[in-house]
């Protein structure tokens, strides 16, 4: 028995400096098919010996059942979008305010190319890996590890046994996407539009073994704890590379704004020498402290922006110009284009926007147009280059394309709008949405699946998913009793969604997920939120009179209120979890808090939220005009600064009874 253990341990390490030479140095010293016997003799060791398999055994990349749902996972720390900048003048700009912020004449920047892919955050405890999430909404991910364990590059086990958290983009290799692709079309399977969406589409599937045959790659950019002594960029990078992740080879430490642009002009050049996607070039400042000075506004870090390339541009022919209605009634008008290539992506369509567009344009079917990926993902026409002789102006409607109800175009609006309330195109798009990730997350809802719904008028609002039933699913075309059944546990499952989904799944317009998330901590439930007044709605952050105005006479539609009602019978979340912002008194108002190191009983994100919901402010560095520091386990140096000043300091207990 101890000889069988010794022999399967000394493999299993074999095999993982062979995965680490391979997937992570590309410096492979043995075949693939000397590796295949490796592995395949740990499998049948395993086998005789299975009490002493092991979760971070190389033939555990691919193990358990098919998830029904992904669980979702708080970060200790936000994953924050960043800013853009999209020229060397707004980009210099940014970095002389932050020095100014800083107080410095100078910094030093970390370039690295901004690869086109997700953001993931990989959890370790202990040197092994114990999560992988998504980066969700920036506060709250979808936890994704099985699928995120068949990544070769990927490690199970780190080289030292700590407990960490590395950030990172998974993305997929422009070779692997096109022969993705090719393999799709035969199987008569829709393509992918992009490397990026065939990536996120791995990430989410269910079974483990779809993701598995998708050959995805991962590089680290950030690590949480940082490094102690005095902490830098370029030296957190050198650590995850230590620790045995991939870190992208093509960065640099730059000591000026000229070096740094010098850097991304390179590699604008040069993109294309690459096998992944890339779209800019992420700048961020090299110190940590200074990082933490700089802090960060409810979005996007002070300390880092991403310094966009040009936009990919082509020449094509206008097929056509064809009308897409949404979920708002909105006529978008959509140009048909001659396939043609850009950036390894081939376009077919691209957006005009609306009708005034078009007039600005001068722009008539069948002319030959320059079109660009705008921020290299959505093509739009540019312009015109060549007027065809055969050219013919496109032909604004009075009618719905879809339904052939009545549309009409408001004053100062640039979209005409369909006037029927059961136009199936909206009834389409609104189901699309209430389905959607950033909404009620119902997986297996897709475009085929809802056109049948609407046809068969077997769905006529949102709320008549939740009286769907296995014999009405089966009758539609591909629905087994096995998908049938996998789609009524995803509608159930949504019922226990956070109300602040239902919020922005009801396609309020104006209202994007951030803003139903703050009506919902402000407010607290939906019958506060339909009983508030304009100027009630005003109060709630971020929202201004013109939304404030949408939401109420949206609340207050007859239509309206009664899907809610059968939204509310169906056993939707109608109220948050926790108590509206609204109902806290005030007790921290004047008072600054400062968090620092880790608490057990809640994020730091849940601390700010129970400040701020207070009346308080939470700061990301100590000065003397701090009230409270709150220090968890491994505090740094702002517990050393807030000892300096004088600054009062709070454990975790004594925080909790403040509240």
């Amino acid at each position: 028995m101890r000889k069988a253990a010794t022999e399967i341990e000394h493999l299993r390490e074999k095999i993982r400096q062979h995965e680490y030479r391979y997937y992570v140095l590309a410096k492979p010293v043995i075949s693939d098919y000397e590796f295949d016997q490796l592995l395949r003799e740990l499998q049948r060791l395993e086998a005789e010996n299975p009490h002493l398999i092991t979760p971070d055994s190389p033939t555990q990349r691919v193990a358990g059942e098919p998830a029904k749902e992904f669980p979702s996972h708080s970060f200790s720390q936000p994953m924050l979008s960043l800013e853009n900048a999209y020229s060397r003048e707004e980009f210099a700009d940014w970095a002389r305010r932050a020095a100014q912020f800083a107080k410095t004449e100078s910094l030093d920047y970390v370039a690295e190319l901004k690869i086109d892919g997700l953001s993931i955050e990989l959890i370790y405890e202990d040197g092994l890996l114990s999560k992988a999430v998504t980066r969700g909404d920036g506060r709250t991910g979808e936890v994704v590890t099985g699928n995120v364990r068949t990544i070769r590059s990927v490690p199970l086990r780190l080289h030292e046994n700590v407990s960490v958290e590395i950030r990172g983009e998974i993305f997929l290799g422009l070779k692997a996407f096109r022969q993705l692709n090719d393999e799709r079309e035969q199987a008569g399977e829709d393509r992918f539009a992009n490397p990026r969406n065939a990536a996120a589409g791995s990430l989410r599937q269910l079974d483990p073994g779809v993701a598995a045959k998708r050959p995805l790659d991962f590089y680290g950019y950030s690590i949480l704890p940082a490094i102690s002594a005095s902490p830098t960029q370029a030296d957190n990078l050198k650590r995850i590379s230590a620790l045995g992740l991939k870190v992208n080879p093509h960065r640099k430490l730059c000591h000026s704004v000229d070096e740094v642009i010098e850097f991304s002009m390179h590699w604008e050049e040069h993109r294309d020498d690459l096998d992944y996607e890339i779209d800019g070039v992420v700048v961020k400042v090299n110190a940590i402290d200074i990082q933490e000075i700089l802090g960060a506004t409810a979005k996007s870090p002070r300390w880092a922006i991403a310094l966009k390339f040009r936009a990919r541009q082509a020449t094509t022919k206008l097929v056509d110009i064809r009308v897409q209605v949404g979920r708002t009634g909105a006529l978008t008008p959509v140009a048909v284009l001659e396939p043609v290539q850009l950036g390894g992506t081939t376009i077919r369509s691209a957006t005009l926007h609306n009708e005034d567009e078009i007039d600005r344009l001068g722009v008539q079917i069948n002319d030959r147009v320059l079109i660009e990926r705008g921020g290299d993902v959505i093509p739009k026409i540019v312009s015109v280059v060549e007027q065809a002789p055969d050219r013919r102006p496109f032909e604004k409607r009075s009618t719905c394309p879809v339904c052939g109800g009545e549309v009409y175009r408001s004053e100062g609006e640039a979209v005409r709008r369909c006037l029927s309330q059961t136009c199936p195109a909206k009834l389409k798009e609104a189901l699309l949405h209430w389905a959607g990730r950033r909404a009620l997350k119902i997986e297996g809802l897709g475009e085929r699946l809802v056109d049948q719904l609407v046809e068969t008028d077997l769905v006529r609002d949102v709320s008549g998913l939740y009286e769907l039933n296995q014999d009405q699913l089966e009758g539609l075309e591909r629905m087994g009793p096995k998908s049938a059944e996998n789609l009524l546990n995803e509608i159930a499952g949504s019922r226990s969604l956070e109300f602040w989904r239902v919020v922005f799944g009801l396609g309020i317009r104006h209202v994007g997920e951030r803003t139903a998330q703050l009506l919902a901590e402000h407010l607290g439930s939906m019958a506060r939120l339909q009983q508030a007044s304009q100027e009630e709605l005003e109060l709630v952050n971020e929202v201004g009179p013109k939304l404030a105005e949408s939401i109420y006479k949206f609340l207050r539609q007859p239509d309206n209120v009664a899907l809610i009602g059968r939204l509310r019978h169906a056993g939707l979340q109608m109220e948050s979890t926790a108590p509206p912002l609204s109902s806290i008194p005030a007790v921290f108002a004047g008072k600054t808090f400062v968090l620092t190191g880790t608490l057990d009983g809640m994020t730091r994100e849940e601390a700010t939220a129970l400040i701020e919901g207070r009346g308080g402010r939470a700061a990301k560095s100590v000065s003397k005009k701090t009230t409270y520091v709150i220090a968890g386990k491994d505090a740094g140096s702002k517990l050393d600064k807030a000892r300096e000043l004088g600054v009062q300091i709070l454990g975790e207990e004594e925080f909790r009874a403040m509240l």
